[in-house]
């Protein structure tokens, strides 16, 4: 992972051989082998959402690998073929739209958020002093610039994402391309699969969906917004139970707490 930039936001990987296949009724497919880690949400002194610490790492090997998508695998995050076996609904109920053309706006003098609320992922990076809406509304300081640019773009899914008025470029972190298991402690459950670096997202048909810097995915099987994750998880209590602690790198590395 390397540093927030400010630079388009919605580019394929240029890696073709990593694509990601969305079975109309089963698991995810993975091809081209990206790195698959634990991403855990960790809090600030004020146990609000701060920043990501990377877990447990998972081998891609298997050409395809596939992940669970009903949320029910005894053998997650992969998938063992339970979804055959119990009652989910599979259907990709997402529009094909892109997710600006939805988004509402906040202007600020020296920046604008676009929110797309469908795709919220419940991860809380928007909350902390203030909230991202009300900082954008005082950007004129740029401390409260910083951080609602800082808040946009730690959101997993890109429902936020904070553009420079003077160049009319999105702030993104580069990201290589690459999928986090994300874990919440504070909540006590397991989010979406956080997919990362212009992965392109097919369906089974042939069809694609938008080429993104970062989005979820649903691993629980019961987001009303599939292939996306709706932040369902958190409602629903729904955990992996994966192996592993929040003991690799941070994002971002320079303002971890």
């Amino acid at each position: 992972m390397s540093e927030l930039k400010n630079g388009a936001g919605e580019q394929a990987s240029g890696e073709t051989a990593i694509f990601i296949t969305v079975t109309d009724k089963g698991p995810y497919l993975v091809f081209g082998h990206p790195p698959l880690a634990m991403q855990f949400i960790m809090p600030s002194a004020g146990k609000e959402s701060w920043y990501f610490r990377r877990g447990a790492s998972f081998s891609t090997d298997r050409e395809p690998t596939a992940l669970c998508r009903c949320g029910r695998s005894a053998d997650k995050p992969y998938c063992d073929g339970t979804h055959l076996r119990v009652a989910w609904d599979p259907t990709l109920t997402s529009p094909r739209e892109r997710m600006s053309e939805h988004a509402s706006i906040t202007a600020g003098r020296h920046i604008t958020l676009h929110d797309n609320e469908k795709y919220c992922v419940f991860a809380r990076f928007c909350h902390p002093r203030g909230g991202v809406w009300e900082l954008t509304g005082k950007d004129e300081r740029p401390d409260a610039r910083k951080l609602a640019v800082r808040e946009a773009s730690l959101c997993p899914s890109a429902r936020l994402t904070a553009w420079d008025n003077r160049t009319g470029r999105p702030y993104e972190f580069r990201f290589e391309p690459s999928l986090g298991l994300i874990e919440d402690p504070a909540l006590g459950v397991s989010g979406g699969l956080w997919v990362r670096g212009g992965i392109e997202i097919r369906r089974e048909d042939g069809g694609a969906f938008e080429v993104r810097n970062r989005v979820v995915l649903c691993r629980c099987g019961r987001s009303a917004n599939k292939p996306y994750c709706d932040g369902t998880h958190a409602s629903a209590g729904w955990r992996d139970d994966l192996p592993g602690r929040p003991d690799g790198e941070t994002l971002p590395r320079s303002e971890a707490e």
